[in-house]
């Protein structure tokens, strides 16, 4: 028998006790002496050859012999970090941070400053849905007022949820006892007293990845249904604080992507045929549809952008590091925000007042006043507009099919022709909005100079958002429960885990890199400018979400009868005749104040967000 201590002082005096060479060495002298064969290692040279082509490295075949120990002995170190099951809520121990140095940000806190009370007082009103599309403004009034009561509201709210959900599939848990509860006890507040703000008796509804106690939080995934997590989510948490009253737990697409949840797709209110776009799905469709006072949404790529683009609704991407994402499902912790989902505004500045701020659990918050004056003079605002994004943009040309293409290869090129045209046809009818949109802001007198972002590899710098999620969703993937998903396509989250695996470190490290250069160069540009102004669906989505910069999104006008539509799949987000359209402001870190003056000028010139959907 060999002794192992021995063994590994002969090594120590080799020079080798400080590398894995001794427990490798030992456990193949164990093998030998047993009379087992030699154990061959779980890498091989062969293996190490298709992980280089992967890896974008040429290793010479001298280096692969001498690998072969440190990477199974990581390998086996992998499944040492595996046996700690670590769940989704665990953070990484690096932080993200949007601020460069030698910014300097507000640092002083001022009382809120909301807009003068809105006309809306006098006999109570007669039939209380009359109010389910009041904004949030409206709506505080009236609770404070004591014309209507927050139980009447819930009880109102509540019953319209139930009553298009079958129609719009927004809603994937009411929370009525705990809604009836929080209303009956705002009542009593109010009427002695003790009136604790404009969201004081509000209903709300949450994204359901946002935990609370008691009911269940799927994050609208096949495999996690009947998930319960014992705490309220730091937002929830400070919305009941503000006495608002939480109605429901709305759709999100499957782990936070697209409209497709475990219960089927939700719907767009202005046209119930479509999806309502996601993954904020449910928090935008609701409020489109008057089912709740307002939403809380997130945004990793467009999460709240593009379902308030569809839904008609306003949505507000804070600043990375703005509110807490605690008891929240993490998908990519450098990338992951919340925002509020409004019909108004004004109505996302109320909403960030009550949740913004550092909660001592998420580190990425920054301790920075968001201080809102609904008379904040928005003239004297440095405005631009992003010039070629708003310019219409040629297609490129598709490349030619081969000579002996199949007939299979011929179909499929008439399809994505097909596509192309009706995408083409659509670019062009929509860009009216845009070129209208920039006539209504100088009309308004705003002098806007024209910009352009600098020119970094953002589409490949956003592979940290896969390769994060990816590591959030490890052992998802590893179990092989990810088939429970409802979408497995090539675009889907299991396929984007698989892939993400084989993205080396060193790759994520040098985009994390590239990303802080490119952090430094949009920094500049927002030297100059407190307030940019860009189509909705351009390059900067990408741009500003990798920086961290807010974003606030309003609907900019209705398509007609005469848009264009698709008449075969893939037609992409895009809503048809009758369907609204967006715009989006821009706006320096943490300066979300001077964002939401602007763009609340610009919506009460516009008054698009008025109109809403005939559901009946």
């Amino acid at each position: 028998m060999l002794d192992r201590r021995h063994f590994l002082a002969t090594c120590s005096g080799m020079g080798l006790g400080t590398t894995l060479f001794p427990g490798v060495l030992w456990s193949l002298a164990q093998d030998r002496a047993a009379g087992a064969p030699a154990a061959a290692p779980a890498i091989t040279e062969a293996m190490i050859d298709e992980a280089a082509k992967i890896a974008d490295v040429v290793i010479a075949d001298d280096y692969k012999k001498a690998m072969l120990n440190g990477l199974n002995s990581a390998a086996r170190g992998y499944e040492e970090i595996y046996k700690l099951h670590m769940p989704n809520s665990v953070q990484p121990a690096w932080i993200f941070d949007p601020v460069l140095p030698g910014m300097k940000l507000e640092s002083v806190k001022r009382p809120m400053q909301i807009s003068a009370a809105p006309a809306v007082l006098g006999a109570a009103p007669q039939n209380i849905e009359d109010v389910s599309f009041y904004s949030v403004r409206q709506l505080a009034e009236l609770v404070r007022a004591r014309k209507v009561s927050s139980l009447n509201l819930t009880e109102m709210y509540l019953a319209r949820l139930k009553r298009y959900n079958d129609k719009l599939k927004f809603m994937i848990t009411p929370t009525d006892d705990r809604a009836l509860d929080g209303a009956k006890r705002a009542d009593k507040e109010i009427a002695a007293g003790k009136y604790r703000g404009p969201l004081h008796g509000l209903p709300w509804g949450a994204k359901d990845l946002l935990a609370v106690k008691g009911y269940r939080t799927t994050w609208g995934a096949g495999g996690f249904q009947d998930q319960m997590i014992d705490e309220d989510a730091a937002v929830v948490e400070r919305l009941d604080k503000a006495g608002a009253v939480l109605v429901a737990k709305l759709t999100l697409g499957a782990l936070a992507q697209g409209d497709h949840w475990f219960g089927g797709v939700t719907r767009n209110p202005w046209n119930p045929e479509q999806g309502s776009s996601g993954s904020s799905a449910g928090s935008s469709s609701a409020t489109a549809a008057g089912c709740v006072a307002f939403a809380i949404g997130t945004e990793t790529l467009g999460s709240i952008s593009s379902p308030a683009t569809r839904c008609g609704v306003t949505g507000l991407r804070p600043t990375f590091g703005r509110i807490p994402r605690t008891g929240a499902m993490a998908l990519s912790w450098s990338m992951d925000k919340i925002g509020p989902i409004c019909r108004a505004v004004e109505d996302c500045a109320i909403v960030l007042d009550a949740i913004y701020g550092p909660d001592g659990k998420d580190r990425s918050v920054r301790n920075v006043p968001f201080n809102w004056d609904a008379n904040l003079n928005w003239r004297r605002l440095r405005v631009g507009y992003l010039q070629s994004d708003f310019e219409l943009q040629p297609f490129p040309a598709m490349e030619p099919l081969p000579a002996d293409a199949s007939e299979e290869q011929k179909k499929q090129r008439q399809e994505q022709e097909q596509r192309r045209s009706e995408a083409r046809a659509r670019a062009e009818y929509d860009h009216q909005y845009d070129q209208a949109a920039l006539a209504k802001l100088q009309r308004m007198g705003v002098k806007m100079a024209p910009l352009e972002l600098p020119k970094f590899p953002f589409n490949n710098i956003r592979s940290m958002l896969t390769v994060e999620a990816a590591a959030a969703f490890d052992e998802l993937t590893r179990s092989g429960r990810d088939k429970l998903l409802t979408e497995q396509g090539s675009s889907d989250w299991p396929n984007a885990f698989r892939v993400a695996r084989f993205v080396p470190a060193v790759e994520y490290v040098q985009a994390s890199r590239a990303r802080y250069l490119a952090m430094q160069g949009i920094a500049k540009v927002f030297d100059a400018f407190d307030v940019i102004v860009a189509p909705t669906n351009s390059l900067q989505l990408i741009v500003t979400n990798l920086t961290g910069h807010p974003a606030i999104i309003l609907p900019n006008g209705f398509r007609g009868e005469d848009a264009p539509k698709f008449t075969i799949a893939g037609g992409g987000n895009y809503g048809g005749p009758g369907t609204p359209v967006s715009l989006t402001f821009l706006g320096q870190l943490y300066a979300e104040a001077k964002l939401l003056a602007f763009a609340r000028a610009y919506q009460e010139a516009t008054g698009f967000h008025k109109k809403h959907p005939q559901l009946d």
